[in-house]
């Protein structure tokens, strides 16, 4: 891992549909794309929705408006017992295991497969019972905050901390709750808000369309970019529309560890790739005609031009109204 390694977690959600086998699919697709992490969504749908919920409209556009909240997420998620046999599969691709909670229950079923973090979605960040139970697991966390304002998001944190959870093991996701999310609402400067916090690290969830924005976030500092991925985002169901498939996850993976690359160290410095060009790039002083030895070298018998293998143009004033200590044909380097 580079220095800037920044965690990519690749959020493959209730985008299985309900069926283990194409969540089986989406890890080999995510490992195989370069992701740190294939994230999915745990829940027992009747303990997170009242069947007097509606959808959002994002749902309605792509799901239709037959089912109710309740009966779509119904229909979509995987039972109980599949969590454990994925994060199994998991281990065998190389690549890390999460899911996000949406509820007590599922909180409990996830906890003896010792995710490396506890994700927390948006719509728990006003939550209090769920953040104290997972507060109280003294775990890292990674919390969305997305349909927040800052207060709240610090009202959550301090939920976790007194719980248990220390916020140096607390990292924060920008995020805007919108499928897809248009430009104009992004927002991704509000990542400096979220570093006020002095949690562990700031990242960025994403949800508009293509992976420029994930890309330009981690330029701005994410440490860590989820980002909703599909097998084929004509598949039915409320998020394969603001999804990658697997080419263009592979594509952002490739952009993001090129990106984290490119941060480097943040020193200002020569860089042994660049240096073998500083003779061809720079100047030196050279005679502008012909000079005879002892004349006075003026701003009119020396000129400055490349390659810089000679004394710099920075020592112009020191070597304007020495006498030349040899001839110098035109175009030469002068020495003194």
């Amino acid at each position: 891992m580079t220095p800037n390694h920044v965690i990519i977690i690749a959020e493959a959600g209730v985008n299985h549909n309900g069926d283990i086998n194409l969540a089986q699919r989406m890890i080999a697709e995510a490992a195989q794309a370069g992701a740190d992490y294939v994230k999915f969504q745990t829940a027992v749908p009747e303990l997170v929705i009242s069947s007097i919920a509606p959808k959002a409209e994002y749902q309605k556009e792509t799901t239709g408006t037959g089912q109710s909240q309740l009966e779509m997420c119904k229909a979509i998620h995987l039972p109980l017992s599949d969590y454990a046999p994925l994060a199994e599969l998991c281990q065998r691709h190389a690549i890390g295991f999460m899911s996000t909670p949406f509820d007590l229950v599922s909180i409990d079923t996830l906890a003896p497969l010792h995710m490396d973090y506890w994700k927390i979605p948006s719509g728990e960040i006003t939550n209090l019972p769920y953040l104290r139970t997972i507060g109280r697991r003294a775990e890292p966390v990674i919390l969305s905050t997305g349909m927040s304002t800052i207060a709240e998001v610090e009202a959550a944190v301090k939920v976790l901390e007194t719980a248990g959870t220390p916020r140096s093991i607390i990292s924060l996701l920008h995020c805007t709750t919108q499928y897809p999310t248009p430009m104009d609402a992004v927002n991704l400067s509000a990542m400096k808000a979220l570093e006020s916090l002095g949690c562990a690290a700031v990242g960025y969830s994403d949800h508009t369309i293509g992976i420029e924005v994930p890309v330009a976030a981690v330029a701005m500092g994410a440490r860590i970019i989820e980002k909703h991925f599909t097998l084929d985002k004509s598949l039915p169901g409320p998020d394969h529309r603001a999804s990658l498939e697997p080419d263009e996850l592979k594509a952002m993976v490739r952009a993001v560890r090129n990106i984290e690359k490119a941060i480097g160290h943040g020193q200002k410095c020569v860089t042994d790739t660049e240096r073998p060009n500083i003779e061809v790039a720079r100047k030196s002083i050279v005679a502008a005609r012909d000079i005879r030895r002892g004349e006075i070298l003026t701003e009119q018998n020396i000129t400055v031009k490349r390659p810089g293998s000679g004394i710099s143009p920075m020592m112009w004033d020191s070597v304007i109204g020495t006498a030349a200590i040899d001839d110098f044909p035109y175009d030469t380097l002068i020495r003194i």
